[in-house]
């Protein structure tokens, strides 16, 4: 699954740091830059999540055993019932007390996934839900759902994601809101699972949220956008941004532009 779902948005703030300074330059509210902010660092956590859930569900379909014990590096996957026929079933990802990935992050606590079909099949469910689970300091909670679309016109797999009442929370206490409603498009690198660098995808849908100060945001996909993992770009696509006083702040990838209240810059990635 890390084909996927992957940190998509929030790469695209990452894009704009070289236009931050002319931004802060016109308008400098300390509140809506923090929320950008906490907005990309949400927006990981649960891609991040998704990842790890889509890798836990491939490891639960490829186990001939109903248990697979996790080592210092992963976590341990229960599968009930464990056949080839009985559905929905139920894989349960528990990372203790906590587990060091490959990543550098530390999780612990447990993940439930409840998977309706094999992960490829069209029309398959993937809800994940979260029970004392952190991603390093950051408290984890809602409901994400992932969902085979089958195939395009084109022959691609399409999925839609969906994450609903997400909430990060930070170990003093300051919550960060959050939900999804997009569609990710699996254009290139289907055939080569076991090489994720050569994946590419077609994004679309929307990204909101509420900041741990009360600012809200929403990201909408207003042209397709064509994302390619290796270098990470997106080549091309129209994203609208509305964050605080930051209102119709549009990102465009053909062009490598930025527009901030109706002034046009560049755009470097």
């Amino acid at each position: 699954m890390k084909k996927l779902i992957i940190p998509v948005l929030a790469l695209l703030f990452i894009a704009c740091d070289d236009a931050k300074d002319t931004v802060t330059e016109a308008v400098e509210p300390t509140a809506t830059i923090e929320a950008i902010q906490e907005y990309a660092l949400v927006n990981q956590i649960f891609q991040d999540i998704g990842n790890n859930n889509g890798d836990a569900i491939l490891q639960a379909e490829g186990s001939s055993s109903a248990k697979l014990e996790g080592t210092k590096n992963s976590p341990e996957i229960t599968v009930t019932p464990m056949d080839l026929t009985t559905f929905p079933k139920t894989i349960t990802v528990d990372f203790k007390d906590g587990t060091l990935g490959r990543d550098g992050i530390t999780r612990k606590g447990i993940v439930t996934i409840v998977s309706t079909g094999w992960y490829g099949e069209e029309g398959t469910t993937h809800t994940a839900t979260f029970d004392g689970f952190y991603h390093n300091a950051y408290k984890v909670e809602g409901t994400q759902v992932v969902e085979n679309l089958g195939e395009d016109e084109d022959g691609n797999l399409k999925y839609s994601v969906t994450i609903e009442n997400g909430k990060i929370t930070d170990d003093n206490g300051a919550a960060i809101l959050y939900s999804e409603d997009s569609f990710r498009t699996w254009i290139s690198g289907a055939d080569t699972p076991l090489n994720i660098w050569d994946d590419q995808y077609l994004l679309e849908g929307t990204q909101s949220g509420e900041s741990s100060n009360g600012i809200a945001y929403k990201l909408t996909v207003e042209e397709t956008l064509h994302f390619v993992l290796l270098p990470r770009a997106v080549k091309a696509g129209v994203l609208r941004v509305d964050v605080g006083v930051f209102k119709n702040v549009i990102l465009d990838y053909a062009e490598k532009t930025i527009t901030i209240f109706g002034v046009t810059y560049p755009l470097e990635q």
